[in-house]
């Protein structure tokens, strides 16, 4: 119990103000620095369906994104993973789905998610 605790609380300590956490290049008070440690959980991977193929040729990318992250993550995360600046960021939510088992014929439901369609300047690519 409780009551009969023998250890005192300790007291919090106060980080100097030359510790104190700075926000990251867009302005995101967060604590953490903009790196790319900190940015790769935002872009899972890249979409490869027949859609995003065909956009690939006009410099427009598609990539299944963490499901909070934001049109500025998704920016940040760009510019630092693949060192190019996004002209335009459009976020699509994917919703979950119904589907039957053809097998067995109970029913699941499939995720959903977030996908991200990244257009760059002509001429730049991403590999």
């Amino acid at each position: 119990m409780a009551w009969f605790k023998k250890n005192k609380p300790e007291e919090k300590k106060v980080r100097p103000e030359a510790e104190a956490p700075r926000g990251d290049a867009l302005g995101n008070s967060k604590g953490v620095a903009s790196t790319t440690a900190t940015l790769a959980h935002v872009l899972r991977h890249a979409r490869i369906t027949e859609k995003a193929t065909m956009h690939s040729a006009d410099s427009v990318y598609t990539f299944d994104i963490a499901a909070r992250a934001s049109k500025r993550d998704v920016i940040a995360a760009v510019r630092a993973l693949y060192k190019v600046t996004p002209r335009m960021v459009r976020v699509v939510t994917i919703r979950a789905k119904m589907r039957r088992n053809a097998r067995t014929g109970k029913r699941g439901v499939t995720s959903g998610g977030k996908k991200a369609y990244v257009y760059l300047k002509k001429g730049e690519t991403i590999t």
